[in-house]
Formats: structure tokens, sequence, C-alpha cells
């Protein structure tokens, strides 16, 4: 009878030992997620472009490291900035604990990342980003918010909220492991060249991008990451410029005017009216424009002067229009 009583003392004493080790293990002793995505979307007061949308994919590698992808996509500014998408592939010598500071993102309290986003609710904002990680805990998949303001990246003491900081350091070692960001872009892009646009190498990404996979972390933007990315996959049209007519005397020669740069970033196009003297030697001078946008004279004028007339031509008074197309489609949202 006391070996039994004993046992089961010993029993009692192994369970009052032993159960509040198991019911101390909360949600924030869950394992690290060993993966994420972060979706950040930038936006200034100056531009255009106005807008910039990243999205970077973290995955583990071999040996403790970490790798990460980049997507940079770019919104369409003007016939002269294209849409654009930019892909970066970095490895991180970390592991994804160290990547996070051991933060594990799957238990920061939903409370607390709603106080951060409305710490600031009435105060002007002129420049910012708003950002979205998405994880993987345990069986579901969490979307965690944040709102970087002008003043934290700007303001000397910003006060920054613990949780929005700690996402703007994991996005600052990122933004190092894969090179010049949005911050190094030019205020205004102009590029006569067609974009440095490039198609994604990785077919799953590419796939997963253009099917709308990582839209759910633009989700207050006024952009969708898949559209952008399948409009910058799209040639941008080229301008049209087109000699209509020129009378009563037909040209030898013909040269088709430039559109100036400046206009097409305008989006300025038009009939261009222009009339001139043909010389003895066939050429023309004394221009004087009747009609069109005057900002497409000086192309007009380069152009028209290379004309050269039949030298029995001379002293005629010729009209000719000289139609400028910009092919520039207002941006849709």
């Amino acid at each position: 009878m006391l070996e039994m009583r004993i046992l089961a003392s010993v029993a009692v004493f192994l369970a009052l030992c032993t159960a509040p080790q198991a019911q101390t293990k909360k949600a924030g002793d869950a394992d690290l997620p060993d993966r994420f995505e972060i979706g950040r979307h930038t936006f200034f007061d100056f531009g255009p472009p106005n807008d910039y949308y990243e999205i970077f994919i973290v995955r583990p590698a071999l040996n403790g490291t970490s790798t990460v992808a980049r997507i940079l996509l770019t919104p369409r500014a003007s016939c002269l900035a294209p849409a654009k998408t930019e892909f970066t592939t970095a490895r991180l010598d970390a592991p994804m604990a160290d990547l996070l500071k051991r933060e594990n993102p799957c238990t920061i309290p939903e409370n607390d990342l709603h106080r951060e986003a409305k710490r600031c609710k009435h105060c002007p904002v002129f420049s910012g980003a708003t950002v979205a990680m998405q994880v993987p805990c345990g069986s579901r998949t969490r979307i965690i918010n944040a709102k970087v303001l002008e003043q934290d990246w700007f303001e000397k003491t910003p006060n920054t909220p613990r949780n929005t900081r700690w996402t703007m350091d994991l996005l600052d070692r990122l933004d190092k492991a894969t090179g010049p960001g949005v911050m190094e872009k030019p205020l205004f892009q102009v590029d006569a060249a067609g974009g440095a646009s490039v198609a994604i190498p990785d077919d799953e990404i590419s796939h997963d991008l253009s099917s709308g996979k990582y839209d759910g972390l633009f989700a207050d933007a006024p952009d969708k990451a898949s559209a952008l990315y399948l409009a910058s996959q799209q040639r941008p049209a080229d301008p049209v410029v087109q000699v209509v007519t020129v009378e009563p005397v037909a040209p030898v020669t013909v040269v088709q005017p430039r559109y100036p740069l400046i206009a097409r970033l305008a989006h300025v196009e038009g009939l261009v009216s222009v009339s001139f003297d043909v010389n003895a030697a066939g050429s023309p001078e004394n221009l004087s424009f009747e009609g069109g946008p005057g900002l497409l004279y000086g192309a007009a004028t380069t152009a028209v002067q290379a004309w050269t007339f039949p030298v029995s031509s001379a002293g005629q008074r010729v009209h000719a229009t000289i139609q400028f197309d910009a092919n520039c489609p207002s941006p849709a949202r």
C-alpha cells in the first residue's frame, strides 16, 4: 500500500512539473517561417513616375544561406517612359532566422499592426510606402501590413513603431543585397530607346506574377502587379509622322520630320500647315506656319528645308501639311 502511495505521489509530482511546460508553449514559440514574400508600393509626390511596385521573394538555400529575387515594376509614366520590369537575384549569407532577427512574424499581434498603421491618421501624406509581408504560419498564410511614412525615412528621430522599424530593417537588408532600388531612381524618367524592361527568366515566378498570385500584396494600390508585368512585355507604339499634302508642286526629295522628344513626352500631336517659296535652286525658303501645335514647328522646319523641288518650280508658293501622331494613349488605372 505504501509503495502505491509513493508511486501516486511521484506521478502527481511529475505531472505538476511537466504541465506548466506544456502550457507555456505559446504562439510566440512557433517555428519561424522558412520563406516569405514582401510587396512594397512606394509612392512619391514628384515624378512621373510616381509609383513603384516591388516584390521580394525570399527562400532558404544551402549551407545556411538565403536567396532573394526582386521584381521591380514601374507603371508607364509617358510615351518615353513605358511600363518596365526589372529582375534581380542575390544570395544572402544568413539563414532565415538571422534575416528575420529571430522575430517571428506569425506571432506579431494584429492589434499592434493596426495601431501602428493608424498612428498618424490625420497627417498629410505626400510620399511613403505600404508594405505587405506574406508568410506561411502553420496551415495558414498570413499577410502582415505596415505603413512607412515620410518621417520614417527623413526625420532624425522619427519615433517609428517597433514592428514598422523591424519591417524597414528587413527591407533595407534586401535592398542592399539586390542593388540600386527605388530611392536611386531619377526624379523624371525618359527612355527614348523603349525602356529597360525584361522578361523574368524564372518560369515559375513569371507564371505566378502574370497569373495574379502577388496582386494581393498591393490590395490598396492603384495598379495590379500582374497588369504592370504584362504591360511591360508589350512594345510601345512608335510615333507616326506623315507628309499628307504638298501642293501645287510635288517635291523631288522628301525628308520625313522627326518627332520631337519633348513634344511626345508632352503628348503634343496634330496637323501642321506650312507654306514656303521655292528658290532658283529648288529649295524651300520664307517658311510661314498657318496652323498646328507650335511645339512641332521646329521639327517641320528642319525637314522641309531639306526638301528639293524641280528648278522649273522656282518662284512658286507651295503649301504642305504634316500629320504628327504621338500614339500615346492616356494612362489607365
